[in-house]
């Protein structure tokens, strides 16, 4: 018997110091999340320096989606 299940979650990248992209995904984002709060977020993460890329510091926002993907699983 076939499940199906579905995954939530937003994907941010961002552009560190040395020029490597570094992502973050962030998963169950509330349902009525709107585009200002992630750009917001990205700007926090930047300016207060909470994360590291490989090569640095982040400091460009690249990219930021909410992704859905939907799984039907027919047999294990």
């Amino acid at each position: 018997m076939a499940t199906y299940s579905s995954r939530r979650y937003i994907r941010m990248i961002f552009k560190d110091s040395g020029g490597s992209n570094f992502t973050i995904r962030v998963p169950e984002p509330k349902d009525n999340i709107t585009e200002q709060e992630i750009l917001n977020a990205m700007d926090i993460i930047i300016s207060q320096n909470i994360f590291q890329g490989r090569s640095g510091d982040l400091v460009e926002k690249v990219d930021a989606r909410v992704i859905e993907t939907n799984i039907s699983d027919y047999y294990d």
